[in-house]
């Protein structure tokens, strides 16, 4: 592997925690009761996801480099993050809004000590929603279930750079990119008991809108109803992005496919 490659590599660990820590969570749980579904209810919902395998591609100023992740190597990276979920609903008709933040570095010296690396890498995403609530019943066993559909726009911001530092002069590589993309949602969530709920949840962004050519969510999981007011959340995830454009430096891409567990806690008022 070449000195470039090498640099992009370090880059492209944190670029895997930035698309997987904290990408779109379970869904909005039934109405508390049969009786609150004519008035606003509402959730708010800190989430996470674990990406177990990150395979892909990431591309920095025209080189491309592999990506055949492992939790523990994404996690080496991660600085910090934040991310909240709102659902609001009245009736069949619904809000949906996510912020997304994180923070992640790297320093270090390439092979032969000539040379030190500073990573820095952030990611934003805020998104919002409007969903409606297209079916929602009573099972033959006198559960109830739901599906809803939901249409919005989510901007992305992604800053992916690398600093050089050794003899003679400094060097940088990468830069930010922002975009907006339209994105669409399917979700479907049906009671066990008194205490559980099943939700499954497919969502799709992108449509080649300013450089994303797909981004697509798939998710399975269970609510736990543990108290009267809070749940929780975990199930499994499928998550992918194939992100390109060009810069005056070369290509600036992100082709990479990502699956794991999620967890997260839904506060109910």
């Amino acid at each position: 592997m070449n000195t470039s490659s090498k640099i992009i590599r370090h880059l492209s660990m944190a670029i895997a925690v930035a698309f997987t820590i904290g990408q779109s969570v379970s869904a909005q749980s039934l109405a508390r009761s049969e009786s609150d579904e004519g008035g606003w209810r509402h959730s708010i919902t800190p989430y996470l996801f674990l990406p177990l395998s990150t395979t892909g591609t990431s591309t920095i100023d025209g080189t491309s480099v592999d990506l055949d992740l492992s939790l523990s190597e994404v996690l080496d990276v991660l600085q910090g993050a934040a991310s909240v979920r709102y659902e609001g609903w009245n009736g069949d008709f619904g809000i949906i809004s996510e912020v997304y933040y994180i923070r992640l570095g790297e320093d270090g010296t390439l092979p032969g000590g000539r040379v030190d690396v500073d990573v820095d890498v952030r990611q934003t995403f805020f998104n919002i929603q409007g969903a409606y609530r297209f079916a929602n019943g009573v099972n033959a066993s006198g559960r109830r279930y739901a599906a809803d559909a939901a249409i919005g726009v989510q901007w992305n911001r992604l800053k992916q750079e690398i600093d050089l530092s050794g003899p003679g002069p400094g060097m940088t590589l990468g830069g930010t990119e922002e975009w907006f993309e339209p994105m669409i949602a399917l979700r479907y969530i049906m009671e066990i008991n008194d205490k559980w709920s099943f939700a499954s949840r497919a969502e799709l962004s992108g449509f080649g809108v300013n450089g994303d050519d797909l981004q697509y969510l798939l998710l399975a999981g269970f609510d736990w109803k543990g108290w009267e007011n809070t749940s929780l959340r975990f199930g499994y995830q499928f998550y992918g992005i194939d992100f390109s454009t060009d810069r005056s430096s070369g290509e600036f891409a992100y082709d990479v496919d990502q699956n794991g567990i999620y967890a997260a806690v839904a506060f109910h008022f």
